[in-house]
């Protein structure tokens, strides 16, 4: 082994070499297990003569199901993505000043900079700045008016039912209330 040579048996400037089942070797296994378990409990509800057979028909049904969480974590954890397709994702390279992509880049910061302010000289609340709406508001006469002091009135009327064959059919009278919100 060589001094460059690390305790693996790696280059410290290369990335190791994966072979077969790729990087997520442990996410592969317990998917194969998952999927092994699953048709055994299944197959076992299905030809066993027990009379709980629905039970582990369902169970193994289920075990085979999760199993897809397995598959889906090994499968996404082998997805190569070169790093200059990262550049911009990521923040790898330095975004470009110039061309149309510098200029758009541009022209979305100050848009969105110049909503930002005006949001905030208006009193609303600015998405992510953890400020509440509903403060303190100003009647029609100029006063400050506090939340929930207003009166709401509902009104109330008697609907009939169009019922056939019973003319003796009432319905007890109703009332107007008023709210404190």
């Amino acid at each position: 082994m060589t001094p460059a040579e690390g305790a693996h048996g790696l280059h410290a400037d290369m990335e190791p070499a994966y072979r077969g089942l790729g990087r997520c070797v442990y996410c592969f296994w317990l998917a194969v297990a998952f999927d092994v378990v699953g048709l055994l409990v299944l197959l076992i509800g299905v030809f066993a003569n027990v009379f709980f057979y629905d039970l582990l028909i369902y169970a193994g049904a289920i075990v085979i199901f999760l199993s897809l969480v397995w598959w889906v974590f090994w499968y996404a954890g082998n997805i190569e993505v070169l790093p200059s397709e990262l550049e911009d994702d990521v923040g790898l390279a330095k975004k470009d000043k110039g061309g149309i992509g510098g200029a758009v880049r541009r022209l979305s910061n100050r848009v969105s900079s110049s909503i930002r302010n005006s949001l905030r000289r208006n009193g609303a609340a600015v998405p992510g700045s953890g400020r509440r709406q509903g403060g303190a508001r100003r009647s029609a006469a100029g006063q400050t008016v506090a939340p929930h002091s207003e009166q709401v009135v509902v009104a109330m009327a008697t609907l009939t039912p169009n019922l056939v064959g019973c003319d003796d059919a009432e319905m007890p009278p109703t009332t107007t209330e008023t709210s404190p919100t």
